[in-house]
């Protein structure tokens, strides 16, 4: 039960308290917050002795004033450390199956003389240029995205993994080289999402590729022939949807 005590301050503290100032005190738990507030509120009570007497003039707004200036803060300070990310928060490949990819113009994407850009090209009888087969992984977002479903480009029978990253000023298209396992499990955090891209789909077996480390960016073809693939925005003239089909297995012979 809350009590309470009111002490006449021309009684204890008459040498030391302008007449007629009277001091509540309610009795709480006490904090030590409380305590020091206390303390020095009584330190500057005793100060007040050395000024001139205030008399009738000492308002509420004077004693408040003195209050104020004695305020204590009192914090909690709590140290955290970072959990690191478990299994249910990683994007976790589930499957992978190996595909061609051609454009809306029929082309399909090559690597000229072995670099590291991909060029789509209308591939006819005779040529040199040898057409890319991908090797697509399928993965599981810990949060399902509206966006479309997660996946990875490798290039099949290589270590070499298509990935968006901003050089300069834009998101740009590149080859990188990972070990497949490395893409087992990608934190949704970390910059291994440069290898991600959300496989929208927008017809039969047509879909489009937004990167996941940069939305609204996606891998796209230019209208000219011969020319490399590269990322654009929604609204640029190039070509961003892409026809996949599976490779069939071949069965061996007897």
């Amino acid at each position: 039960m809350e009590s309470q005590m009111t002490c006449n301050v021309s009684e204890m503290w008459s040498s030391r308290m302008p007449e007629g100032l009277e001091l509540e005190i309610s009795h709480h738990p006490l904090t030590m917050k409380h305590v020091a507030n206390l303390i020095i509120a009584t330190q500057r009570f005793k100060g007040i002795i050395s000024e001139s007497v205030l008399g009738t003039e000492f308002r509420d707004e004077h004693l408040l004033s003195i209050m104020l200036e004695s305020i204590v803060e009192e914090r909690n300070v709590f140290g955290c450390e970072a959990t690191p990310p478990t299994d249910e928060d990683m994007i976790t490949r589930t499957r992978e199956y190996d595909c061609t990819v051609e454009d809306e113009e029929k082309r399909s994407l090559v690597r000229v003389n072995n670099s590291l850009v991909l060029h789509a090209v209308m591939l006819q009888g005779g040529t040199d240029l040898k057409q890319v087969k991908l090797n697509m992984s399928m993965y599981l977002h810990p949060a399902p995205s509206v966006e479309g479903r997660t996946v990875a480009l490798g290039i099949k029978g290589t270590q070499y993994y298509l990935t968006c990253r901003k050089d300069g000023t834009q998101p740009t298209l590149h080859l990188e080289t990972i070990t497949k396992d490395s893409l087992a499990s990608i934190d949704p955090n970390s910059d291994m999402v440069r290898f991600l891209f959300y496989k929208q789909i927008s017809g039969v077996n047509v879909s489009t590729l937004m990167s996941v480390a940069h939305p609204n960016w996606y891998i796209s073809t230019a209208e000219a022939d011969n020319m490399p693939v590269e990322m654009c925005q929604e609204s640029t003239s190039r070509y961003r949807a892409f026809t996949f089909s599976a490779i069939k297995e071949e069965t061996p012979t007897a």
